[in-house]
């Protein structure tokens, strides 16, 4: 679900593997619309369409050696998806208005509030793509299926709300079940 601290755990995968001192990229894939969204992916050269006055790096280029983390993957267009696959399998990325190839070294994180397997079956993301990219799943629960941490979250933000006041403050039981029986939605957001 939105709110769960999926790019926190990306950037957590990050920090803590041997690629720490190379790039973190963070995208939205929702964000962008297709011809948008492929430009800030693959980049692009210089006439490639109107207005490319200059040539751009991608995301890939520049996260070369790091981590790219795709948010919604589930939600990029199917042509896009095939491009994607393609980087994955050879190690590759084609800048837009471009023949040449460059070599890219990613690890790539994905994440999605979408059921693939789903999206599969509505032939709306593609199965080959699906298993390239699911090695490792980490499933994030929503904020309100996960009691324990509201407490422990909760005291971080006051302790960070009182910071530099010289105030100190704890939370009462009937506060912290207030916390509990709440739904939480946009969860940690």
């Amino acid at each position: 679900e939105t709110g769960t601290g999926k790019e926190l755990v990306a950037r957590a995968v990050h920090s803590n593997s041997p690629r720490k001192n190379k790039p973190f990229v963070a995208m939205n894939c929702t964000a962008l619309n297709e011809n948008l969204l492929d430009d800030e992916l693959f980049g692009h050269e210089p006439g490639a369409f109107t207005g490319a006055d200059k040539l751009r790096k991608g995301r890939f280029e520049h996260a070369n050696g790091g981590t790219l983390f795709l948010d919604e993957v589930g939600d990029m267009p199917l042509t896009l998806q095939a491009k994607l696959l393609r980087v994955l399998e050879n190690k590759e990325v084609c800048r837009v208005g471009s023949n040449e190839t460059i070599k890219v070294d990613v690890r790539l994180v994905s994440a999605t509030h979408r059921d693939l397997e789903t999206a599969i079956r509505e032939n709306k993301f593609r199965q080959d793509l699906f298993y390239r990219l699911n090695g490792v799943t980490i499933r994030l629960p929503p904020l309100r299926d996960r009691g324990s941490d509201l407490k422990l979250l909760a005291e971080f933000y006051l302790t960070r709300a009182l910071q530099g006041t010289g105030r100190s403050l704890t939370f009462q039981a009937g506060a912290l079940e207030k916390l509990n029986s709440y739904s939480w939605p946009g969860n940690i957001r």
